[in-house]
């Protein structure tokens, strides 16, 4: 709740069930939190593909039950989706279905391009001509120019002329491939259900539709599913493998099962090694819900400081809501969040949250605990300071917008008026994030380091936009 990251995508691919756009359909559900702005459905009845797409949350755009019947077939793919690239406009809703030479095609991103426009910019010089902003439409154009007989060996020709982040789910006619960068910068599962092979963003989706894990989609592996089963193939020069660690700090959902680790577990010890490193005397910990729940708990178990739930939410609040122009100061946390006085008043309380973003909304939430008789406001953070902006696949602020680019830890605590404010350590970050994990991970800490495993072209716009 401290000025969120925005969610980047979702996807979500089923082949060999009857119900297959039903299932995409409850898969999406589950994947909402991954993207709020945009969703849609491909489907393929073995000789046709059909979409429905649209604006807006699953359950609005496929609220009518007949939608079902126009996008028939055993098998479907489909997407949630945040603007990470490409504008909020109905044109660049997601999957992708084209169809060009060699029939039609789908396909549903999660992540970014490093070098989407470098290389837009080219097809185009090419006279290649584009129907939407968004960089997965590259991906597209590429695909169509590779001459390679087989599908797999045409999207590993384009995928070689691309970088960044993307977990891919294709649908053809008849057959559909997943595939993962080799940096594996995103989560992309594999499972079963009835003979089916499914593929999702995170194991919560799986578990929706109670489809069985099978394991997660190795960075740099390609997976084609058709009549004849399932084929794994490794396109791509191996790299060292880079994932997202904000996928386990806030994107992921916490009963999701991500990078090999439980998402809510992991948030606890954040919170556990957080208490370790800024100890405080106090006498409630609550959390900025919901986000900053698992780690307060966490915190709370470690400090042997009582838990409460002192904040309550509004989960009906919708992404946009009209405000008075000034019959109620801060209306936009006040709508979200409520201070329950009779546990707050008179206590030194730990406030803990996941992040902190440009610091405004942290500083009216702070005043509203104040407001409700706090007597001290302690602020705990269960990652370090986000100082540099994310190119692989999350819609982050721009450098100069990240309060922590430009701001001490003790510069920030002020702006928000906290008493203590204290962040958790890269250090502790990695030896709680890293512990259980093997196969030679590193994750991804760019929006902390600045440190960025695939670089990109510095392009004029970039120092405009404040993004260095």
């Amino acid at each position: 709740m401290f000025d969120k990251f925005n969610d980047e995508c979702g996807v979500f691919g089923i082949y060999g069930h009857p119900e297959a756009a039903n299932l995409t359909y409850l898969g999406l559900y589950a994947l909402q939190h991954r993207g709020q702005e945009s969703c849609g459905i491909v489907a393929s009845d073995g000789i046709n593909l059909r979409a429905h797409k649209g604006m807006g949350l699953v359950a609005d755009v496929f609220k009518q039950d007949t939608v079902f019947d126009h996008i028939p077939g055993k098998s479907a793919i489909g997407h949630v989706r945040y603007s990470t690239a490409g504008g909020n406009d109905v044109k660049n809703c997601q999957p992708i279905h084209v169809d060009y030479h060699r029939g039609s095609i789908a396909v549903a991103h999660n992540g970014n391009l490093v070098n989407a426009q470098e290389t837009r910019n080219e097809l185009e010089r090419k006279g290649s001509i584009f129907s939407t902003i968004a960089d997965t439409e590259v991906i597209i154009h590429l695909l169509a120019r590779a001459e390679c007989d087989s599908l797999t060996d045409r999207v590993a020709e384009a995928l070689t002329q691309v970088k960044g982040a993307y977990s891919l789910v294709f649908l053809t006619e008849t057959r559909m491939v997943a595939v993962r960068d080799p940096s594996g910068f995103r989560p992309l599962v594999l499972g079963k259900l009835d003979g089916a092979y499914v593929v999702a963003s995170e194991t919560c989706a799986l578990d929706l539709i109670e489809a069985e894990y099978i394991r997660e989609i190795d960075p740099g592996e390609m997976i084609l599913v058709d009549k004849s089963g399932l084929h794994s193939f490794r396109p791509f020069p191996e790299t060292k493998p880079s994932p997202c660690i904000f996928e386990h700090i806030y994107f992921a959902r916490p009963d999701s099962t991500v990078f090999g680790r439980q998402v809510y577990l992991a948030r606890k010890e954040f919170g556990r090694q957080l208490a370790r490193e800024h100890a405080v005397d106090a006498d409630l910990v609550i959390p900025i819900p919901d986000s900053g729940v698992p780690a307060a708990i966490g915190y709370a178990e470690e400090s042997g400081i009582p838990f409460e739930l002192g904040l309550i939410r509004n989960h009906y609040v919708g992404r946009t809501f009209i405000e008075p122009q000034q019959s109620i100061r801060h209306f936009g946390v006040k709508v979200k969040l409520n201070p329950v006085r009779e546990i707050i008043e008179g206590k030194r309380i730990v406030v803990i949250d996941d992040s902190i973003v440009r610091g405004t909304t942290a500083r009216k939430i702070i005043k509203m605990i104040r407001n409700a008789g706090a007597r001290e406001v302690h602020v705990r953070i269960s990652c370090p300071p986000t100082s540099f902006p994310c190119y692989y696949g999350i819609n982050t602020p721009t450098r100069k917008e990240l309060i922590s680019s430009s701001h001490t830890v003790e510069e920030i605590n002020r702006y928000i008026t906290s008493d203590t404010l204290g962040y958790l350590s890269l250090e502790g970050l990695h030896a709680t994030a890293g512990a259980p994990l093997c196969n030679g991970r590193h994750f991804c800490d760019a929006c902390f380091s600045g440190d960025y495993p695939v670089r990109f072209p510095r392009l004029k716009s970039d120092s405009q936009m404040g993004l260095f």
